[in-house]
């Protein structure tokens, strides 16, 4: 059985390589398709929490960012203070979810400050008049399209 650190390590390098490839070689809202019409690459940026949602505004995205910081401590904490006899069904969901939420932590946290804007341009990873926002107010970045079900939700 692989570790749960390794895991872990692994989801969360391969995340951030293809966040920072399509952060500095697509244009905001650019896709492309990987699969027929199941699953597209499509980029877009996400300033809040699940589907796009904002509360607060500066203050909202400063607790928002400590949250899910405090959030993955006590993940990480449990994930890796697992028996060993745990089932490794569990330790395998636990390290991929842990993974996607730390690195949309790191976006969060840090693309603000090391990437310029994406707004009808590639960003350009540590531009020379800094990032697009402080430390905590990055956006997370998002790609994975999978477009199931074609419909709009009432108003």
């Amino acid at each position: 059985m692989i570790h749960p650190l390794t895991i872990t390590l692994l989801v969360l390098f391969i995340d951030q390589f293809v966040k920072i490839w399509i952060k500095t070689t697509m244009y905001l809202g650019q896709e492309f398709p990987v699969f027929g019409n199941w699953f597209y690459i499509h980029f877009t940026e996400n300033p809040g929490m699940a589907f796009g949602m904002e509360f607060g505004g500066e203050f909202g995205k400063l607790f928002l960012s400590i949250f899910r910081i405090v959030a993955v401590t006590v993940i990480g904490f449990y994930l890796f203070r697992l028996p060993k006899n745990t089932h490794k069904g569990l330790k395998i969901s636990g390290a991929l979810i842990f993974a996607g939420a730390l690195g949309n932590i790191i976006d969060s946290v840090f693309y603000g400050v090391v990437f310029s804007d994406s707004f009808n341009q590639l960003a350009t990873f540590l531009p020379a008049e800094g990032g697009y926002e402080s430390l905590l107010h990055g956006r997370v970045v998002d790609m994975f399209w999978f477009p199931l079900f074609n419909g709009t939700f009432p108003d």
